[in-house]
């Protein structure tokens, strides 16, 4: 095993620690133009370390690529509403304004 390997590895695990944070914050919006690359590079060099017999840094990079898709799929500003633990996308449209924009019974602002 080449000390290489372990760097590698070691980059790996310290960018999903990184993407924790990202994805137990409900509220957090990372634009596909971001995430996307990152998921494909992570993909990428995932067989790249594979292929040259390194297989600790592979196995970390699938680790990142399983951490960035998961950012896509949940994170992204299309997943608002596709999040862990949160209801579908609201279907009344009061429900989805501002409270100071719902209209009152009378058809005023509140």
């Amino acid at each position: 095993m080449a000390w290489q390997d372990l760097v590698f590895l070691g980059g790996s695990l310290l960018t999903v620690l990184a993407l924790l944070p990202t994805l137990r914050d409900l509220d957090a919006r990372i634009p596909l133009a971001t995430s996307v690359p990152k998921f494909v590079l992570a993909v990428i060099y995932t067989g790249t370390f594979y292929s040259l017999g390194m297989t600790l840094s592979a196995i970390g990079l699938l680790g990142t690529a399983v951490m960035w898709s998961l950012v896509v799929r949940y994170r992204s500003p299309a997943g608002r509403y596709l999040s862990i633990g949160r209801p579908e996308a609201p279907i009344d449209g009061a429900a989805v304004a501002e409270t100071n924009q719902r209209l009152g019974t009378d058809g005023e602002r509140l």
